[in-house]
């Protein structure tokens, strides 16, 4: 999800207006417009401060793309990556496996 989306989430969730968190964040209704938006996809780190302290949350967390990455995918595919990760499978590993994966099916066809 991105920055903007999740601002807005948030913004939703808390019950403020556009003009409420403008308010108290002190950032400007026409800038937060455009964050939520997307047509301002990089906002500084002191606007972004401003507005995860008016929403109780922290600016790790505006930022954190991981939902957005694993949207719509398969529960079991995420447990699956998850335990690979936690038995220590690095990324060369599992690039690895999958080209081995990708050559027995050549191999089938």
């Amino acid at each position: 999800m991105l920055v903007g989306a999740k601002i807005k989430k948030l913004r939703l969730k808390r019950g403020f207006s556009i003009n409420e968190l403008s308010d108290k964040s002190g950032v400007s209704k026409s800038y937060l417009s455009y964050i939520e938006r997307g047509i301002q996809k990089n906002p500084s780190l002191q606007v972004l401060t401003k507005l995860a302290y008016t929403l109780d949350t922290n600016v790790e967390e505006l930022l954190d793309n991981h939902n957005s990455a694993i949207d719509g995918i398969d529960e079991d595919w995420i447990s699956l990556v998850e335990e690979a990760i936690e038995d220590g499978i690095t990324k060369e590993d599992f690039a690895g496996i999958l080209e081995y994966v990708k050559f027995k099916k050549r191999q089938e066809n």
